[in-house]
């Protein structure tokens, strides 16, 4: 399942935007962004001040297994 957010951002590229809402590496992420944005790859290199544009949110589909640690046996 895939859900969206929207956010207005300024005067940054794509991929720094991504880095800051995510902090690590999504393949692939980038050009979902595209898809999903007709239009934003032609605004250049730097999406412009007040730019609008939609980002996928992965909801995963089973947690992450936390280890457990043991202070004491």
């Amino acid at each position: 399942m895939s859900i969206e957010t929207y956010i207005v951002v300024g005067d940054m590229m794509l991929d720094q935007i991504l880095w800051q809402r995510f902090r690590r590496k999504t393949p692939g992420l980038i050009e979902r962004v595209l898809d999903m944005n007709p239009g934003l790859a032609g605004l250049g290199p730097v999406i412009p001040n007040g730019t609008s544009i939609s980002i996928p949110i992965d909801t995963p589909s089973s947690p992450a297994a936390v280890p457990v640690v043991k202070l004491w046996d």
